[in-house]
């Protein structure tokens, strides 16, 4: 005990920052070419990350920091460290295809439960290792609680379970004969008391955040993305009914006109926002309101989406938005529009999360260390784990991933994840291979 309890006065000393306890659990050092600690600061170079159980103890330069008698030691010299990612819009249970309607027609949540369980391993070892699902199935519900448990592999999940639409909308399934009785994407539910309801009925059933479609989509048959949905009494009312039990509300919301009555609403986030004009900027920074981009997706149904089942008319909304998208983006990210980090996986595959990062960089100008922070503390912060998560700072849980190089000078290298730690355990090495967790909360 007195080695440690001197490691942890060195590591005081040494790196300036609190330090956890590390003689309860076993110690294990992480040391790298380079850490980029997710708050923006400048990277640090020939740097070290002290885990205890599973959390870290500090993160800081290597020099003068004594390694105790007994701890693991995993080199990464040549790698940049940093923490790990986030997407706070997932769809951990789809698939590409048609925006959801071949699912809900054909099969059950034990199809998306198994779907999910696949995507989830695959999202955690793309160095994700935290989602935010946006809207599917209750089948999230156990996934998420499964992978708290250590049942399954993946990353830690705040799930909106089915999500809330309107008759005819975007999230509804649409050109079919009125004959049948088909059901949504999302729960269908419109006016004041039946979106109450659905809001009440979703906490009940273990949302940790609501999901609405305030305008039309690229993936519906019948709507444009422009077109106003949800009202803005209907959005009023399902933000203050989330409120009441605390959680947030992300909208889906490509229109100008949905954006700026969804943000008057007091949502926290804008999903999409690809037609976002200069009111509905000025509105999401008087609001704080985050903004969760979904680049890649464009680019994929436009390039693959034939071949992976899109319908023409999805493909043909996409090269219609694709331009203006990036440039509306743009200026709502130069203007200081608070971007959280989200790339509608499902409707790309799993895996590819990391797409996006190029296209901010290269067409919204967004710099490199700030896409990092985009990434990690600003999507922390939208979830609202923040003081968890997030950085490589002294108390947060270990969540850490390594790329080989520098990805200030190669943002693509996030693409090609080597090394994932969640929690202190290794799933992802390019000596290890990954592991079965022990079990543990998310």
């Amino acid at each position: 005990m007195q080695r440690n309890i001197r490691l942890t006065a060195l590591l005081v000393a040494a790196l300036g920052v609190e330090v956890v306890p590390l003689w309860a659990q076993q110690v294990t050092i992480i040391h790298a070419s380079r850490l980029i600690d997710g708050t923006g600061a400048p990277p640090i170079e020939d740097a070290i990350v002290v885990i205890s159980g599973d959390a870290i103890a500090a993160a800081g330069r290597a020099s003068a920091v004594q390694v105790p008698a007994g701890a693991k030691v995993i080199d990464l010299k040549g790698y940049t460290i940093m923490p790990g990612l986030m997407d706070c819009h997932d769809h951990i249970t789809g698939n590409p295809g048609d925006g959801g309607d071949t699912a809900e027609l054909r099969e059950t949540d034990a199809h998306k439960a198994i779907y999910g369980t696949v995507n989830a391993r695959v999202t955690l070892e793309a160095g994700f290792t935290t989602i935010r699902d946006v809207g599917g199935s209750y089948a999230t519900v156990a996934l998420r609680d499964l992978v708290n448990k250590g049942v399954i592999v993946g990353p830690r999940m705040w799930v909106a379970t089915r999500g809330l639409g309107i008759t005819g909308g975007h999230a509804d399934i649409n050109g079919w004969s009125p004959n049948l009785s088909l059901p949504g994407t999302t729960q269908i539910a419109d006016g004041i008391e039946a979106v109450r309801k659905a809001v009440r009925e979703q906490v009940k059933f273990g949302a940790d955040l609501i999901k609405v479609t305030a305008s039309g989509g690229v993936l519906s048959v019948g709507d444009s993305p422009s077109s106003i949905q949800y009202s803005f009494e209907e959005l009023r009312t399902i933000v203050d009914e989330a409120s009441h039990s605390g959680r947030k509300v992300a909208a889906h919301a490509h229109g100008a006109a949905s954006i700026r009555d969804a943000v008057r609403a007091g949502v926290a986030s804008i999903e999409h926002g690809s037609l976002v004009d200069a009111d509905g900027i000025a509105l999401m920074k008087e609001h704080d309101t985050f903004m969760v981009p979904t680049l890649y997706t464009l680019d994929f149904i436009i390039e693959e989406g034939k071949s992976a089942g899109v319908p023409d008319y999805g493909i043909a909304k996409a090269k219609a938005m694709a331009k203006l998208q990036r440039e509306n983006l743009r200026r709502a990210y130069q203007a200081g529009v608070r971007f959280a980090y989200g790339t509608d996986a499902a409707v790309i595959p799993h895996g590819r999360n990391a797409k996006d990062f190029a296209i901010m960089v290269s067409q919204l100008g967004v710099p490199p260390l700030d896409a990092i922070k985009i990434a990690t503390t600003n999507s922390a912060e939208l979830i609202g784990i923040g003081d968890k998560v997030g950085a490589l700072k002294a108390g947060l849980w270990a969540d850490i991933i390594a790329v080989e190089g520098n990805p200030l000078d190669n943002i693509r290298l996030l693409e090609d994840v080597k090394f994932v730690m969640k929690g202190g355990t290794v799933y992802k090495s390019p000596s290890v291979g990954a592991g079965r967790p022990p079990g543990g909360s998310r």
